[in-house]
């Protein structure tokens, strides 16, 4: 069958992928150490689940309007000044099945063939192939793992054109758990202040932070907020991943534009999970306090058994719950004859023979490192590390 010539640019998601490799193993019995999920392994908090039950009860499930109930909207209005300093009004904020529908409609809504979105690597893997669904060119800017992962304000300026539309910003990061500075910020503001583009933010890890403060561009270049799209959701600060609720809040215009798309994709949101995320919005926070104090104990442990296998170096993330290990030490070495050259390699070798499931750097732009979540049990990761420090040992020198 003849597909649409689009979809050819277009990678199936690594993450997802492994993922059900993973389960499949496990479904078959097989003790499967999963470090490539990228959700909390907390449960919904209870309030949140008791008001769905209590809009289902009620009998609201009928449409919504596309943006979202008024009140939800209000209420990401509320949430934006409240913990982020920026005001909105509820016609700049639709609401939408997940933080992925709200980037993919605002690319959608943005982008001709061959506007160009700048990127920094290592990156989420989905926002260069959404930017390829909507006919755009994505332009990768690297970044340093000794520099923190902060972009370099001199690269952005020379990765910036006339095609330039948009340039995200994701902080804390998938993959590597980086949080910008007021310094980084303050420096990527600068490079693109006189350049026409969308600053879009992708602040879905904003609540898991274990050091430092949480920063949107806009906090740092309120001049900037008239062109600034932030988009958000409850999937991971209340570990709702399941639910699909995301927002996003920014330029009328842009907003009016997304909801056209949503308008002829999906329409509004669940009407139910909508109920629950308004719950969640006007709720007690104390279950997030709990998980946030829980994963940094988590990253400590986790990171420095990473540190002290030979071979293997990672960072300490200072957000999300990703640990974006450095493996290229290991790259050269022999597994069963075969000599491991890309962590793909390797990631398949510890999956196969060793039961576990890492994410390989490459779809991240990131070749020659890992990514692990440490969003599982204390036994579950000494039991990754020990498999780990397993499979570093069978390697053999050339």
């Amino acid at each position: 069958m003849k597909l649409a010539r689009r979809l050819q640019a277009i990678k199936p998601s690594a993450t997802l992928a492994l993922n059900a490799r993973a389960k499949a193993l496990a479904a078959k019995g097989e003790d499967v150490v999963v470090l490539a999920a990228g959700e909390p392994d907390f449960d919904t908090p209870e309030f949140v689940k008791q008001a769905a039950i209590d809009a289902l009860r009620s009998g609201f499930t009928k449409y919504t309007a596309t943006a979202g109930m008024p009140e939800l909207r209000e209420a990401v209005c509320r949430k934006l000044e409240k913990d982020n300093a920026l005001k909105f009004t509820p016609d700049q904020v639709v609401v939408t099945a997940g933080g992925k529908q709200s980037l993919y409609n605002a690319f959608q809504a943005l982008l001709d063939d061959g506007d160009e979105v700048l990127i920094f690597s290592p990156y989420w893997v989905s926002y260069p192939d959404m930017v390829h669904l909507a006919g755009g060119t994505p332009v990768i800017v690297p970044t340093r793992e000794e520099d923190g992962y902060a972009p370099d304000p001199e690269a952005i300026r020379k990765a910036l054109t006339p095609r330039t539309r948009a340039i995200v910003l994701n902080s804390p990061a998938n993959p590597t758990g980086a949080v910008y500075s007021r310094a980084t910020l303050e420096g990527i503001a600068a490079a693109v202040r006189d350049h026409d583009c969308i600053l879009i933010t992708d602040d879905m890890y904003e609540k898991l932070l274990y050091t430092g403060e949480f920063l949107n561009i806009g906090n740092v270049a309120p001049d900037l907020v008239p062109r600034l799209l932030v988009s958000n959701g409850l999937s991971k600060s209340y570990a709702m991943t399941g639910w699909r609720l995301g927002y996003a809040a920014g330029p009328k215009a842009l907003i009016s534009g997304m909801q056209l798309v949503q308008d002829q994709s999906t329409s509004n949101a669940s009407s139910i999970t909508q109920k629950a995320a308004l719950a969640a919005l006007n709720g007690p926070s104390d279950t997030i306090t709990a998980m946030v104090n829980e994963y940094r104990e988590r990253r400590d442990l986790f990171v420095a058994g990473l540190n002290a296998i030979d071979g293997i170096r990672c960072r300490l993330p200072e957000g999300a719950f990703y640990a974006m290990a450095d493996v290229r030490a290991l790259l050269g070495r022999s597994y069963k004859g075969t000599v491991l050259t890309t962590s793909l390699q390797l990631s398949e070798a510890l999956l196969n023979d060793f039961l576990v499931a890492a994410v390989p750097g490459d779809p991240f732009g990131a070749p020659g490192y890992i990514r692990m979540s440490f969003v599982t049990s204390r036994e579950v990761l000494q039991k990754g590390l020990k498999r780990l420090r397993d499979f570093v040992a069978a390697l053999q020198s050339v």
